[in-house]
């Protein structure tokens, strides 16, 4: 159980919103106060204010909230494009430590190991467009959860159908998911560590393959801990909320 004043920050990852924490959130104890933050240019979240809408804007727009907080420093944790925010704000000097999980941003810019996964992710925002009214009812089948969620979990039927459409709709609302499948930004080499950063693998990714991605980042980031989660995919807080929460709670005790 998490048991000091520094507050937990929570980042998803591109086209879907905070509601993605909401089963790993009751799983961090009551210790702490955790903020589920979703991005700007995300169903819920503020509107993007330029375009094309690029990662540094969702960061600075993060740390303009973190100011209306009173939060100089927090703990973050995030998940793809969350994790790549994440180090960002670390860099930044806003984090105590940082829980990234299976991050976005660790590729060489149009290289395979950008261009591959990019495609991928834009293929599910033409798929959740083109089927679009079709979503809801899909994912009230448990079998078709499974197969339309395949990219990003490896168990997709393991939440219920209302969550399975919730994020097919996150992922039709985000309003600058193609700006940010665009983006030719990347994560910049750290041989020195602002704070204590978990890179925390999907070891079933198949957005980010740790072979690949997991490689690179570990390259950019020699001093960061790395670990792999075994049996779950991309988004593995659908796969496995459990081991999700004890990863970052982990990530942050140690620091």
């Amino acid at each position: 159980m998490m048991t000091t004043d520094t507050p937990l920050l929570l980042l998803h990852g591109v086209m879907m919103s905070e509601t993605v924490w909401d089963r790993v959130i009751p799983r961090l104890g009551d210790g702490r106060e955790v903020i589920p933050m979703t991005a700007m240019g995300h169903r819920g979240g503020p509107a993007a204010r330029d375009r094309p809408a690029l990662v540094e804007h969702l960061v600075d727009d993060v740390e303009r909230r973190l100011d209306a907080l009173g939060q100089a420093r927090v703990h973050i944790a995030g998940n793809s494009l969350g994790g790549w925010m994440a180090i960002e704000l670390a860099r930044r000097g806003r984090a105590a430590s940082v829980c990234a999980i299976s991050p976005a941003g660790f590729w060489d810019a149009g290289a395979a190991s950008n261009s591959d996964a990019t495609a991928t992710l834009r293929r599910e925002v033409t798929l959740a467009r083109v089927g679009g009214v079709l979503a809801a009812p899909a994912m009230r089948v448990r079998p078709l959860r499974r197969v339309l969620l395949r990219n990003i979990a490896e168990h997709g039927d393991r939440i219920g159908a209302a969550e399975a459409a919730k994020i097919a709709g996150d992922v039709i609302a985000c309003t600058v998911s193609i700006d940010l499948l665009s983006t030719s930004e990347q994560i910049a080499p750290m041989n020195v560590l602002p704070c204590p950063i978990t890179l925390a693998w999907a070891g079933s990714d198949r957005v980010f393959p740790p072979s690949v991605n997991g490689v690179i980042a570990r390259l950019r980031l020699p001093d960061a801990r790395f670990l792999l989660l075994d049996g779950v995919g991309h988004v593995p807080m659908i796969d496995d909320p459990a081991l999700v929460a004890a990863t970052i709670l982990e990530a942050v005790e140690s620091a």
